[in-house]
């Protein structure tokens, strides 16, 4: 239950944290590799801790 708590928190925060650098940065790229990466990270994505 913690590990899929914390993998939530991560997704979020770096879909958040996309979603400021296309916003407030301008930086589309690395706006999109962060918002794809939270979620990959998510348990509820393809998470890349399930094995």
């Amino acid at each position: 239950m913690l590990m899929v708590t914390l993998l939530w928190l991560i997704a979020v925060v770096l879909v958040i944290a996309g979603i400021y650098v296309i916003l407030a940065r301008r930086d589309i790229l690395w706006g999109i590799v962060l918002i794809v990466v939270g979620l990959l990270v998510g348990p509820g994505g393809v998470s890349i801790f399930n094995v």
